[in-house]
């Protein structure tokens, strides 16, 4: 009998050490850059609820509405951060349909993280080399608007996300265009004093089946110049968080898989790809004061799955809100304290990953 399945560290290191020799040999590195845009896809008639929740729970503003032939959308942004591209799809069909949900999340069929999407320095010359590599796009050319080149990989086979990436051809991020106008609503951004202090998006963590992890991890590497960084093992509840780094960039990628069959019984991150599908978890927010943020997200009705988890002498604070209604995100809330010089702990990463078995 063939032993039970298991990931391990060894294995993907080297496919890590493969995957970045070849980016060399193939002239990738280089070619792309930071986090631009966050599509999240919401259904027809939450978009503008949508937009409303995320404003009253992060420290985000209201950028531009925009209206054009497949969808409706609206932009959301916060300087010196990745921007966020509410959309809410028409009758056309989506490259997601085929992705099973769960029965918590079956009732909002189109609502997901669906792509991440990247800044890129020569976009037809980074799609040519990846094209020759086999990597499968939802276009067979790149697009071209007025104010962008742009393409998108079809949903990934491993994480069911799609990455996208953009040259911006104005020196900047400009959403609409010829077929994509500005529309003419708009929403305030609450005033609160607790939303002050919360900063730059930090983190999305993207859950995926045990077998899946370093295909998973290893097909990120190869379609940007990220770098993988750590993995924290916790064994009691079957679970591996992943990171993957970009030296001088904020945002971070982080996967999040089981250990593999021979771990025992299914943990949080399993059972939550049971009841909701694979899917981006949640989106991370960094903030200052956290103690009062939290006190005021609190206070102005937001639940949560777990107390403040960490304390400054560990060097960092963090938290998980529990799903929102129009996305079905969580949002955590991270501080991290002057002098502390990792990405996470395994004592924080180990109560979130427990608390996550309240969703």
């Amino acid at each position: 009998m063939a032993d039970a399945f298991r990931n391990d560290e060894g294995m993907l290191l080297a496919r890590v050490e493969q995957t970045l020799g070849q980016r060399r040999r193939l002239g990738l590195e280089g070619l792309v850059g930071g986090l631009e845009t966050v599509v999240l896809n919401v259904e027809p008639d939450r978009l503008k609820a949508a937009a409303a929740e995320f404003l009253d729970t992060s420290g985000y503003f209201f950028g531009a509405a925009l209206k054009g032939p497949e969808a409706t959308a609206c932009v959301l942004e916060l300087p010196g951060s990745a921007d966020f591209l509410l959309r809410a799809r028409k009758a056309a069909p989506s490259p997601f349909d085929a992705e099973p949900t769960g029965p918590k999340s079956a009732h909002l069929p189109r609502t997901r993280v669906e792509a991440l999407v990247f800044l890129c320095h020569d976009l037809q010359r980074f799609a040519a080399i990846q094209k020759a590599r086999g990597v499968r796009f939802l276009t067979p050319e790149v697009v071209r608007t007025d104010t962008a080149l742009f393409i998108q990989t079809e949903p990934s086979l491993h994480s069911a996300l799609s990455y996208g990436f953009v040259q911006w051809l104005r020196g900047g991020r400009q959403y609409a265009d010829s077929r994509t106008v500005q529309d003419d609503w708009c929403l305030p951004r609450p005033d609160k004093a607790h939303l002050r202090n919360l900063g730059a998006f930090d983190h999305a963590s993207v859950r995926v089946h045990a077998r899946d992890r370093d295909n998973a991890i290893v097909e990120f590497l190869e379609l940007t110049d990220y770098e993988y960084s750590m993995s924290l093992y916790v064994d009691s509840l079957n679970s591996i968080t992943n990171v993957a780094r970009l030296p001088g960039e904020g945002y971070a990628m982080v996967i999040t898989s089981g250990l593999g069959e021979a771990a025992g019984a299914p943990g949080p991150t399993e059972k939550f790809i049971e009841n909701y599908g694979r899917r981006i978890h949640h989106l991370a927010f960094r903030t200052e004061r956290i103690q009062e943020t939290f006190a005021g997200l609190k206070a102005a009705g937001m639940e949560f799955l777990v107390e403040l988890v960490g304390s400054p002498e560990e060097g960092l604070r963090q938290t998980f809100s529990r799903p929102l209604a129009n996305t079905l995100m969580v949002n955590e809330y991270i501080e991290r304290y002057e002098g502390f010089d990792g990405f996470f702990t395994k004592s924080n990463v180990t109560l979130l990953t427990k608390a996550t078995e309240g969703q």
